[in-house]
């Protein structure tokens, strides 16, 4: 590895194998901050407006990871780069693979295993904020796996957006992964049952948005405000007790039901909240809640 590339040099030169929509925005993205960039997927078509725009076409995988030392995954499974790599692993020597295809922490490890027997470095990654956002800095992308890699490459990989390192364990990337899509399906999904209600009382979806939007940050503050008691497990009723919540989460259900909306996450909220207090927290703060998911 050379000195330019240990310091995270902008022109280190990155292969991208599978160009699906989120890959063909990696590339992209690397082309916009100057890098030297070589496309592979095996719909070669996939390849034709990148190479348009200056990126190289691989011939193969083999061709793909001998052109740059940093070679990023983006496919559908774990299963499909172990096929496509399996057989030029003996070209993977002082590289570093990074992996951004969904899967578990299982594979994440798996993978990183194999990477290191075969003398690459490995990073296990994952795109947090879709592919709009991709090559703009609020993009969150993270990675666990080799520090040194990372340090190696995080100029680079900060074409991508926000780019954060979690730590050496290479599960840490699919658990973070999984955790905050379940975050923001939650998140959405309380938005959306809002839009309902709203609207059935004539609110424009935007109007109620404009909002909402305003009362976002006492939300984002609840995040590490909660975050501080569940590790202390302390939970002050500064923002309600349990109690108070499942009565006002019942007012919610009924007035879903009479509006004709649909009652499915009130009913989870109430009952999540009931269970709770049965446990012995309905007097405590709502963090509480935590202790009752964490048990299952």
């Amino acid at each position: 590895m050379t000195m330019s590339e240990q310091n995270g040099d902008e022109r280190t030169a990155v292969s991208v194998i599978g160009l699906g929509r989120l890959g063909a925005r990696l590339a992209q993205a690397f082309l916009n901050a100057g890098h030297g960039t070589t496309v592979w997927n095996r719909t070669g078509s996939k390849a034709d407006a990148l190479v348009a725009q200056g990126a190289v076409r691989a011939a193969d995988v083999r061709a793909a990871v001998a052109a740059s030392p940093l070679v990023v995954l983006c496919l559908p499974d774990y299963a499909t780069g172990a096929e496509l790599l399996g057989p030029v692993a003996d070209g993977l020597g002082g590289r570093v693979l990074v992996n951004l295809t969904s899967g578990t922490p299982e594979d994440a490890v798996r993978t990183a295993d194999w990477a290191r027997e075969h003398g690459a470095g490995y990073l296990d990654g994952a795109a947090m904020s879709g592919t709009r956002l991709v090559g703009r800095p609020e993009a969150l992308f993270v990675f666990s796996g080799s520090q040194e890699a990372f340090a190696a490459h995080r100029g680079t990989l900060s074409s991508l957006g926000d780019a954060r390192h979690l730590g050496e364990d290479p599960a840490l990337a699919p658990v973070y992964d999984t955790a905050l899509f379940g975050m923001v399906w939650g998140a959405l999904a309380g938005f959306h049952h809002s839009l309902a209600l709203a609207g059935a009382a004539g609110v424009a979806p935007t109007a109620f948005a404009a909002v909402a939007v305003g009362h976002m940050p006492f939300i984002i503050s609840l995040l590490a405000e909660h975050a501080r008691q569940i590790e202390d497990d302390r939970f002050p009723d500064d923002d309600g007790t349990v109690d108070v919540h499942r009565a006002a989460m019942g007012h919610l259900l009924d007035t879903s039901r009479a509006q004709g909306v649909g009652t499915e996450l009130p009913e989870l909220l109430r009952t999540l909240l009931e269970r709770t207090a049965a446990e012995g927290h309905g007097a405590s703060g709502i963090a509480s809640v935590a202790k009752a998911i964490a048990r299952g």
